[in-house]
């Protein structure tokens, strides 16, 4: 006799779904699909030889304390190494500021149980990281929208959405995901002053800070939080920052971190204990002895160099090849772009031709909480090369030459 289990989930699972980026990557499993869909890195950049050392090293060195359980914070060299690392930033805090989490995935899902009751107001980008929608989702998160421009989130909207008395802030300053924008200053310290005045909380995710093509590196919400409290030397802000060795090291990692007021992370530590009690000890012991004495930062250019080939590539073929009517973000870094088509196109209803066409991109609409973006995309142009970036990007533009002109 079969069971009912829809009987019996939790009534917040009802606002939970599956990934679209999840089912996305399945198709590049097929080879013969061109696939722009998923916030995949170039497994080429991946620096195997240097795991490879360190695995060798530690498992030499430290081998029992590297497969027995560890702290719920974290691998203290790896939370120090972090402190020093955002001290370069003029960022005051401590390693008691800092805690690991097993991607910032997890560290999105922490902050959703830990701050938000059922019909509690969060501020989104419109559009913003789906992730953070799927991981709040789940906690009945409800969310007013903020739209974007070319500078980020626009000040001018922000303020009708404070004064609803919204539980925080969640922003991606630098090279937004999806639409690869990045807040300007000067918005950035209005976001600040604004968010004080009306008492809101930002939590800042910033998992493409060090992945600048062009332009002179922006200072952190945390940072010009700091700066406007008058903190020195302890981190007591209003800000949540969240950073991840994703996008510098691998994904496969699953290595992400917080910085928040102590009080903050003592709730995060408690939270997590809960989850999965700590993050892999080993895996917090290799990219500590990956990314220390500067290698960091050497790699990061390698990457930097790797991805502004290919992001210069799928702008110059989308302004050979795409139809006049069309559009798409300029973005300075990160690894995506946003394309808009007219507004008679479904992007949803687009991606299941494009698929004919062996080439997958994400639909703007799972981006927006709002529900808008159904004529907009995502564009990832970290993942392929520079002639699969030009072939794929062509068959879009001949494929939405044929639709705009039905």
């Amino acid at each position: 006799m079969e069971t009912p289990w829809e009987y019996r989930f939790a009534h917040r699972t009802q606002k939970m779904g599956s990934s679209i980026i999840r089912e996305l990557l399945k198709l590049t499993e097929d080879p013969s699909i061109i696939s722009f869909g998923g916030g995949l890195p170039a497994p080429e950049v991946f620096p195997l030889e240097k795991f490879s050392e360190a695995c060798n090293f530690v498992l030499d060195n430290y081998g029992p304390t590297a497969l027995q359980y560890g702290a719920t914070d974290g691998y203290a060299p790896l939370r120090e190494m972090i402190t020093r690392h955002k001290a370069r930033y003029s960022v005051s805090i401590k390693p008691e500021n800092v805690m690991i989490t097993s991607g910032s995935q997890q560290a999105l899902d922490f902050i959703g149980r830990l701050f938000i009751n059922r019909g509690d107001y969060i501020v989104v980008e419109s559009p913003t990281y789906l992730g953070a929608l799927q991981a709040w989702n789940a906690y009945g998160a409800q969310y007013i929208t903020v739209p974007v421009d070319e500078d980020g989130m626009i000040v001018d909207e922000l303020e009708k959405a404070l004064r609803v008395g919204p539980k925080f802030i969640y922003i991606l300053p630098n090279f937004q995901n999806p639409s690869g924008v990045t807040l300007s200053l000067e918005r950035r310290q209005l976001i600040v002053e604004m968010a004080d005045k009306y008492g809101v909380p930002i939590v800042e995710d910033d998992p493409y800070g060090q992945l600048r093509y062009e332009g002179e590196h922006l200072p952190s919400l945390a940072y010009l939080d700091s700066v406007y409290r008058g903190d020195v030397g302890t981190y007591t802000g209003n800000v949540i920052y969240l950073s991840t060795f994703s996008k510098v090291l691998a994904p496969g990692l699953r290595l992400a971190w917080v910085i928040a007021p102590e009080m903050v992370i003592k709730k995060l530590v408690q939270t997590k204990q809960a989850a999965d009690l700590h993050t892999s000890t080993f895996t917090q012991m290799v990219a500590f002895e990956v990314g220390k004495g500067g290698f960091l930062d050497e790699h990061v250019k390698i990457i930097r160099a790797v991805y502004k080939e290919r992001r210069d590539v799928m702008l110059e073929t989308m302004e050979e090849i795409w139809p006049s009517d069309t559009s798409w973000t300029t973005p300075k870094g990160g690894m995506f772009l946003w394309g808009k088509v007219p507004e008679k196109i479904d992007t949803t209803q687009l991606l299941k031709k494009a698929i004919e066409r062996k080439v997958a991109f994400v639909p703007g609409i799972a981006f927006n909480a709002d529900g808008k973006g159904k004529n907009a995309m995502r564009l990832n142009f970290s993942y392929s090369t520079p002639e699969t970036i030009r072939e794929g990007i062509t068959r879009l533009g001949y494929l939405l030459r044929e639709e705009i002109l039905k």
